[in-house]
C-alpha cells in the first residue's frame, strides 16, 4: 500500500443549523480551504453513537438476514440487523439488543469488524460493523412496525447472494466482505 502524505484540515470559519425534521438536521458550514478558497458545505448530521449493522453466524456456517421494507428504495431490501446506538449504550450493547429484537437470537460473542460512514462526503454518521457468533434463540420486543423476516443463507453461496436484486444496500455489501475475509474465502 502506498504512503498518502496527510493534508491540512480545512478550517471551519462558521457552523449552522440550515434545517431539521424530525428524524434529519442539516448543518451549513462556512469552510477555507489552506490554498485560501472558501465554501459552504451542507451535512447531514448523525448521532454521535452511530449504529451498528450485525452480521450472525451460525455454527454451521449459515448468515441470518432480514428481509425489511426500505423507504429510501421504496421496496423490500435483503439485508443485515442493524440499528442505532442508543444514548449511553455501547457498540457491544447495541448489537446484543438489536440480534434479540430483530432476528431472536442472542449472540454470546461479538466481534467489531471494522467502523464505516456511509457517505463522507455529507453525513457524519458512522456504522460499526460486528459479527455475532455463538448464538442461540432469545428474543426481545423490538420497535419494527411489522415483523422481520428471517432469511437463512449459507456462506459458501455469498456470490448468489451479491447477485440477489433485494440486497443492494452498500453497508451490506461492506459487511459481507468483511466476514469472506475473517472466514477466509477471499
Amino acid at each position: 500500500m502506498s504512503k498518502i502524505p496527510p493534508k491540512k484540515t480545512p478550517t471551519i470559519l462558521a457552523e449552522n443549523i440550515a434545517a431539521q425534521s424530525r428524524i434529519f438536521t442539516v448543518q451549513s458550514q462556512e469552510i477555507e480551504f489552506s490554498n485560501g478558497t472558501q465554501v459552504t458545505y451542507e451535512r447531514l448530521l448523525g448521532s454521535d453513537d452511530g449504529a451498528v449493522l450485525i452480521v450472525p453466524l451460525l455454527e454451521d456456517d449459515h448468515i441470518l438476514l432480514i428481509r425489511e421494507y426500505g423507504a429510501g428504495v421504496g421496496r423490500y431490501e435483503l439485508g443485515f440487523p442493524k440499528g442505532k446506538i442508543d444514548p449511553g449504550e455501547t457498540w457491544k450493547e447495541a448489537s446484543i439488543r438489536e440480534s434479540q429484537e430483530e432476528i431472536s437470537y442472542l449472540p454470546a460473542t461479538v466481534k467489531l469488524l471494522d467502523s464505516v460512514s456511509l457517505a463522507a462526503g455529507y453525513m457524519t454518521h458512522l456504522t460499526h460493523i460486528v459479527l455475532a457468533t455463538d448464538l442461540t434463540v432469545q428474543d426481545a420486543e423490538g420497535d419494527e412496525p411489522e415483523p422481520l423476516e428471517v432469511v437463512k443463507w449459507h456462506l459458501s453461496d455469498w456470490h448468489k447472494l451479491l447477485q440477489h436484486p433485494d440486497f443492494s444496500e452498500g453497508r451490506a455489501y461492506a459487511a459481507l466482505m468483511l466476514l469472506l475475509k475473517e472466514r477466509n474465502y477471499i
